[in-house]
């Protein structure tokens, strides 16, 4: 399911969640996905994107759909 999901109220894209977990504009992102896992500060559920923030980079990101939390997978 890669088509738009809600997060926080608001119906995102996927470039738009990319966006949101990088904190700035992302250069392309892959359909949206559920993740295998529960937010850990509120249980809600967690969603999973990957995109390219510059043309050398490609990070996986997660969002809550229902909090604030959101992580990457960079080290």
């Amino acid at each position: 399911m890669g088509e738009n999901r809600v997060v926080q109220g608001r119906m995102v894209t996927p470039t738009s969640l990319a966006e949101l977990i990088e904190g700035g504009d992302v250069m392309d992102a892959e359909p949206i996905r559920d993740a295998d896992r529960d937010c850990p500060e509120c249980g809600g559920n967690v969603l999973v994107v990957g995109y390219m923030p510059s043309v050398l980079e490609f990070v996986t990101g997660y969002k809550c759909q229902d909090c604030d939390w959101r992580e990457t997978d960079r080290e």
